[in-house]
């Protein structure tokens, strides 16, 4: 079992009420003062304080079915989308104002996302304020212990500001529970600049990354978070940091900040990374960890992306809301021998884990009673249409999510192979950095000195990636001519799919708001920032908003 995971039951074992309620609703009711005299005193309590906002963590950064920063950061490019589908899916438009790039100032799932994330943020002000404030000798802990505790909740601070800058640029910057109260909006440079500053006062005083850091920042954490600021510098402040890129990310790829399993290398085999085990991942730099054997702590991507009746499928208990579907056309772009092609994606006549049957669909919609067969298309073709837009889709709609698996609940048989009960069933981690990333962040950077031409080390460092998805017979690997900067942005889309990435790559590649794809014509280039949410404006009269809003 993981060490992380083993510390986050026994801490929410002894964690009090305030600490553990409330990663799932927005709507509870909060206090103004919470007493913490009390608390503190050993170093389980400790550890339930710096590790509350792990937990929390999964309800923004991962799809996990509420309005965080996945879904703005996927549902608003060019891969995925939410369509409607027969009743279900309208969800007042939300899904098709992101698709269309037509949201509002006054947009719930934004004013959602915004409140995620500054909360998560202000469950690492708490700990940091109290840990700085205390006596070793009062809580049980070294003073190496406190050190680093302190780097890492300072550290992981600074990822939920490098997201929230990510997706609404000027945003307030606090250091202190409620001080000031009304804070006012920073211009995106200087957040850039304390986010930067942060990482680098904190990432030597933070731990290597270990298999005891799962799931938690540590140094490796670190230096990927520099990786993704430096690689968006030029959109981010207006001055390009590609050498900074490249070094950070050679921080990682030399194993300098430590690996979760030895030595950090690229997985041999690319689905290791997403698989029920992937806390074995070699590649793993910080990932939301999860123990559904010893807690009720599991993976909620479920309702994001499963079908109605997706458990029979998978061999599992799990089902979804039927909802985030792939782009008609993204599925071919993988070339047939791609093994994520179909690893990654499911398409067509759907099958029972247990016994190779047909999974059937059910609960009345267009196609119950029948065989669920995932489709490349989003229309009616129970009558016949041709008509192809986000209003148009009905239950079988679009090629959908395999990348993650959950293992099976029940035994099956695969291929004429005997597959049994998976013991890390619905254990499976998500994972925010993977060293692929890394890999592709510096490819690209040492590409961008050149103005866009690849010279070698680039070629081998995606070859290196993209190798893996295909047999030795089938692997036609790239040149120095034929990774140009669009096939570099493609194979980023083949390759980091569902990972929340592409709205950032298209900003970045100059085609976020100058693109068209399926249902989606250009935009006006403001909306390369979301709104500040309204009801965050008439509650803090300091906050400006972004041009080009109301």
């Amino acid at each position: 079992m993981k060490k992380f995971k083993k510390i986050v039951v026994a801490c929410l074992i002894v964690a009090p009420v305030f600490l553990i309620n409330g990663c799932t609703k927005l709507d509870e009711k909060v206090y103004d003062q919470l007493i913490t005299d009390n608390f503190y005193n050993n170093k389980n309590e400790v550890l339930s304080a710096v590790l509350r906002p792990y937990t929390h963590a999964n309800a923004w950064i991962t799809p996990s079915g509420q309005d965080g920063w996945w879904r703005p950061s996927e549902l608003s490019a060019d891969q995925l989308a939410w369509p409607t589908k027969g009743r279900h899916g309208e969800d007042g438009g939300k899904w098709k104002r992101l698709h269309y790039h037509t949201w509002l100032s006054d947009d719930g799932p934004l004013n959602s996302a915004w409140s995620l994330m500054y909360w998560g943020m202000g469950l690492c002000n708490d700990p940091i304020e109290n840990l700085e404030k205390r006596d070793i000798s009062k809580m049980g802990i070294t003073q190496v212990e406190k050190d680093a505790y302190i780097a890492e909740l300072k550290l992981l601070r600074a990822f939920h500001y490098l997201k929230l800058m990510d997706l609404f640029g000027n945003i307030p910057v606090v250091t202190q529970v409620g001080i000031p109260a009304r804070p006012k909006t920073v211009p995106r440079a200087e957040v850039f600049a304390f986010i930067e500053k942060e990482i680098k006062d904190n990432v030597d005083r933070a731990p290597l990354h270990s298999k005891t850091m799962t799931g938690r920042m540590s140094q490796a954490g670190a230096y990927a978070m520099l990786v993704e600021l430096y690689l968006n510098a030029e959109v981010w402040t207006g001055t390009a940091r590609w050498d900074d890129c490249i070094a950070a990310a050679n921080k990682l790829i030399t194993g300098a900040a430590g690996g979760q399993n030895g030595a950090m290398a690229l997985d041999p085999n690319i689905f290791d990374q997403f698989k029920s085990t992937n806390d074995l991942s070699k590649e793993a730099i910080f990932s939301i960890a999860y123990e559904f054997r010893n807690a009720t702590f599991e993976p909620s991507w479920t309702g994001e992306f499963y079908h109605f009746q997706q458990g029979p499928i998978y061999g599992g208990n799990r089902n979804g809301n039927d909802g985030v579907v792939v782009i008609p056309g993204v599925f071919t772009t993988y070339n047939d021998t791609d093994l994520r092609k179909r690893g990654w994606l499911l398409e067509g006549p759907m099958i029972r884990f247990d016994n190779g049957q047909p999974a059937l669909a059910s609960g009345g919609n267009e196609y119950s009673g029948q065989q669920i067969i995932f489709v490349d298309n989003i229309r009616k073709n129970k009558i016949n249409s041709t008509v192809s837009n986000m209003s148009e889709g009905e239950e079988n709609s679009g090629v959908r999510f395999n990348k993650y698996k959950l293992g099976n609940q029940v035994a099956g048989v695969v291929n004429g192979v005997t597959v049994p009960i998976d013991p890390n069933y619905n254990n499976t981690d998500w994972n925010i950095y993977r060293l692929t990333w890394i890999y592709f962040a510096k490819a690209e950077a040492i590409m961008r000195k050149s103005n866009g031409v690849a010279n070698a080390e680039a070629v081998q460092l995606i070859n290196d990636c993209k190798k893996r998805a295909f047999t030795a017979a089938n692997f036609v690997p790239y040149t120095t001519a034929t990774l140009t900067m669009d096939e570099l942005l493609a194979e980023r889309g083949r390759e980091f799919i569902f990972e929340g990435f592409r709205r950032g790559d298209l900003i970045r590649f100059n085609k976020f708001t100058t693109g068209t794809w399926w249902d989606h014509t250009p935009s006006q280039p403001f909306r390369s920032l979301f709104p500040i949410p309204q009801v965050q404006r008439t509650l803090n009269v300091n906050l400006d908003q972004n041009p080009g809003y109301n």
